[in-house]
């Protein structure tokens, strides 16, 4: 999902939230028995109503027939302002990427409900076709473009892939955050790779009118962590199951739903899956790496 200044956001929340989380285990409060019979969700890259209703919609029309809720639209900035309203209960449900969830979990204690797959969703570093360089340890010294902040699969994920090659990503190469003018960077010669999520790169070469063959892949990462949804901890565990349960036995009209917003195309082949905390442990490990551990504490 899309990032916006996150590290900078990052910083903001830990000055401005309290450290303080509803139960220190991730577990539900069991305090209030009775349901709420609306639940507010947001989506923590979509900013304002308009396009939450352009692009989820149908998604929030059938998240509500299934759960017998009234599913309301909770219009946020940036995951920072989803994160405030859901440590305080405002808001109950926020469908967020895996950077972002991981700096909400730790100042909130939201829990995952569960988790949407996206095909094909890791990274790759690209160099041009006639680069002698053929392996991400060969980027030592050199400039990568990447894609912005705090990006899921245009910066975390490939500085996971230089990290296994033994770089250092505080010392050892320059990072360039070119959004989507990395690739013609790329084919001018300003930079010496481009590190970005597959999906992104397919997309570009399609804009900006490119042959895959003008350049290589040295590196395709691991499956990245997925996007998921998550619960505020206000919520009644016994809610929170039947949130679950209900999405799974469902998931078909689900997928069906999202797929019908105006630009959720990553969507396309996605799945319900559980979602478990520790699989996020990787975006940890890579905001450790580049100097932000701070975040989490």
């Amino acid at each position: 999902m899309k990032r916006r200044h996150f590290l900078e956001l990052s910083l903001l929340f830990l000055a401005s939230c309290s450290t303080t989380v509803n139960q220190a285990n991730g577990s539900f409060s069991n305090l209030t028995i009775n349901e709420p019979e609306t639940l507010k969700f947001a989506v923590t890259d979509i900013q304002g109503i308009e396009d939450l209703q352009q692009n989820y919609e149908p998604f929030q029309k059938v998240l509500g027939e299934i759960l017998e809720k009234k599913i309301e639209f909770f219009p946020v900035d940036n995951y920072i302002a989803a994160a405030v309203a859901l440590q305080s209960g405002e808001l109950k449900l926020a469908l967020t990427g895996p950077s972002e969830y991981t700096i909400i979990r730790a100042r909130t204690n939201a829990v995952p409900i569960i988790a949407i797959t996206r095909p094909d969703y890791h990274s790759i570093i690209a160099v041009s076709a006639n680069s002698k360089i053929e392996s991400p340890a060969q980027l030592k010294g050199k400039t990568i473009a990447m894609w912005e902040l705090g990006s899921t699969s245009g910066h975390l994920g490939p500085t996971k892939i230089l990290l296994d090659a033994g770089l250092n990503p505080q010392a050892d190469f320059k990072i360039s955050m070119l959004g989507k003018n990395g690739l013609q960077a790329l084919k001018k010669d300003q930079v010496d790779a481009l590190a970005i999520g597959l999906n992104r790169y397919n997309d570009l070469l399609k804009k900006d009118n490119l042959s895959a063959k003008d350049f290589r892949i040295i590196a395709t990462g691991q499956s990245l962590p997925n996007d998921l949804i998550v619960a505020s901890s206000n919520l009644p565990n016994t809610l929170v199951e039947k949130i679950r349960d209900r999405m799974v036995e469902n998931q078909d009209r689900l997928i069906d739903a999202i797929l019908l917003g105006k630009a959720n195309d990553k969507y396309q082949g996605a799945k319900l899956v559980p979602a478990n905390d520790s699989d996020y442990n990787m975006i940890r490990q890579v905001y450790k790496a580049i100097g932000q551990g701070n975040v989490f504490q």
